[in-house]
């Protein structure tokens, strides 16, 4: 089955280099992190968050690439029974909706003080403009 995952990374690797590409350049352009295209290519996939990403990153690997991503997954049939594995015994990685947290922009709260304020000091100036105008004839 390890067998089965470092044949897998092989192909990959093989490709990248038959392309002249580096990790960094496959990284900017797929938007996968380099970390995660140098665990595909040596094997580790257990490395990976979870088996749905695991599966999409070797499909979008494979299709930058110009292989058969779904062709590759399917001729190595352990490559996902590995990954599900790795998930159940690694539960740091298994997230539930509770887990969720939601979090305001940093200094969201000062914004509103802020606007306020300058709202504020404009309608104080319009206002003394217009009773200082008020004062002295001019409207």
């Amino acid at each position: 089955m390890h067998n089965e995952l470092v044949h897998l990374g092989e192909i990959f690797k093989k490709r990248r280099q038959e392309r002249s590409l580096s990790i960094k350049e496959i990284e900017n352009a797929t938007s996968i992190r380099s970390n995660f295209l140098e665990a595909i290519e040596e094997g580790h996939l257990a490395k990976l968050i979870s088996p749905i990403y695991a599966q999409g990153f070797i499909k979008k690997y494979a299709v930058f690439l110009e292989l058969d991503g779904e062709t590759l997954i399917k001729d190595h049939p352990s490559v996902l029974k590995v990954l599900s594995e790795a998930t159940e015994d690694n539960s740091e990685f298994s997230f539930g909706l509770s887990s969720i947290e939601v979090r305001g922009s940093p200094g969201g709260e000062v914004k509103w003080l802020s606007n306020f304020f300058w709202v504020g000091v404009s309608v104080v100036a319009i206002l003394s403009a217009w009773f200082l105008a008020r004062y002295f004839g001019l409207i």
